[in-house]
């Protein structure tokens, strides 16, 4: 009897369970009540580690590239541009025709003094036949002189034979003086026309303006028909480009430092990098050529040149681009990702993921940049890990999923 007294309340029990159950589906499911939404999952953002190692520390200074040797090209005698004889921008060797100016006036100038040189050159050759005649009779009166002297004291001949004798002679003597001076006019002569002769020479090789050295030539600044002169300004540079110079300006204290740095070499050793407008590095690097003499005292800086090679003559006079150069190596330095820094109202914190996955903020000091590398000098430690990509929308304490960063760029 006890024994289903018990098996009935526990069927009761059941069912009344049961009822319970129903009644508590019915109103969750017809009540509008919703379950508890789930917790979004951390943001992911790319870290990189806080790097510790030596690096070289590179100057930077805006250059202005040059030719070698710029020669203007200018006219040297009036008259009208007849041709041009070269195609602009492009290579021409030394004593290559660039323009021709008319010749025809010189021509005609040369020819005239070659003819007058002709007729000095024969008048001479008169003036020498008359001193030779002149000089035969005053030998020949002198010799009578002589002969008719002693005649004449033992009154052999009259004194009027002897007297007739020495006028003769004298007037012989005079005779020979002035042949000799006019031979000597005939030669002055002579040294004028040949000089006119080299004048009309070398004028008429003007009208032909050639390059002096080898090099790239510019745009024509004078037309076929102009008429050009000394005073017409240039008609065209040619600029040596192989090697090419890099004037650039730096201060002082970089002057000083890039000696200490090549201390014990040459000026002519030291290596240099040229960076072109467009941010890509030059394949062929440079060497230093010269410092100017002086420091600017207004400015307190000093120019320098650099050479490049230019065998394709890529690189042009007026082109602009940064000359690069290692100054000093910095030791045990701290390096982030540029990409990891931020400016904030001047200066600048990085986003730093603690051992317990959560973002801190964290203000640094910052120092040279080394490719796309940003030197820390204060407020990191080696090791940490620094947010580079991600940071949009992060607080600090924020817990975060972290994975490793690629760079795109190798630090240099």
């Amino acid at each position: 009897m006890k024994a289903g007294f018990v098996l009935k309340f526990k069927h009761a029990a059941w069912a009344t369970a049961c009822a319970a159950a129903l009644v508590s589906l019915f109103f969750a499911t017809h009540s509008g009540a919703k379950p508890p939404a789930r917790a979004a999952p951390p943001p992911v953002v790319e870290v990189a580690t806080v790097e510790q190692k030596d690096i070289p520390v590179y100057g930077e200074w805006i250059g202005t590239l040059s030719g070698q040797v710029n020669a203007d090209i200018k006219a040297q005698v009036t008259g009208y541009l007849l041709t041009q004889n070269y195609k602009e921008g492009s290579y021409v060797r030394k004593g290559q025709l660039l323009f021709e100016i008319d010749p025809r006036p010189f021509q005609a100038a040369l020819d005239q003094a070659k003819g007058q040189l002709a007729q000095a050159e024969a008048q001479l050759g008169q003036e020498e036949a008359r001193f030779a005649t002149a000089e035969a009779n005053q030998l020949k009166s002198h010799l009578d002189v002589e002969k008719y002297g002693p005649l004449a004291k033992a009154d052999a001949i009259s004194k009027q034979d002897f007297d007739n004798a020495e006028q003769t002679n004298l007037a012989n003597q005079a005779q020979v003086k002035a042949a000799n001076a006019a031979i000597g006019a005939a030669k002055a002569q002579i040294q004028a026309y040949q000089a006119a002769v080299e004048a009309a020479t070398i004028n008429l090789n003007f009208t032909r303006i050639v390059s002096p050295i080898d090099g790239i030539a510019g745009i024509a600044q004078a037309q076929v028909g102009n008429l050009v002169s000394t005073s017409s300004g240039v008609l065209t540079t040619v600029s040596t480009l192989d090697p090419i110079r890099d004037y650039f300006t730096a201060s002082e204290q970089e002057y000083l430092a890039l000696r200490k740095q090549f201390l014990g070499s040459r000026p002519e050793q030291w290596k240099l990098q040229l960076i072109l407008a467009d941010g890509t590095p030059y394949p062929h690097q440079g060497e230093f050529y010269f410092a100017d003499r002086q420091v600017n005292q207004n400015t307190g800086t000093i120019q320098l040149a650099a050479l490049f090679a230019n065998p394709d003559n890529v690189l042009r006079p007026g082109q602009y681009g940064k000359v690069r150069a290692m100054m000093r190596v910095q030791r045990n330095a701290l390096l982030v990702p540029q990409a990891a820094v931020n400016e904030q109202q001047g200066s600048y914190v990085v986003d730093v993921v603690g051992n317990d996955g959560k973002v801190a903020v964290r203000t640094v000091q910052v120092g040279d940049r080394t490719g796309t590398m940003w030197v820390i000098q204060d407020g990191l430690k080696a090791g940490e890990r620094v947010i580079v990509e991600g940071q949009e929308n992060l607080k600090p304490g924020m817990p975060v999923q972290t994975k490793a960063f690629k760079a795109d760029v190798q630090a240099q």
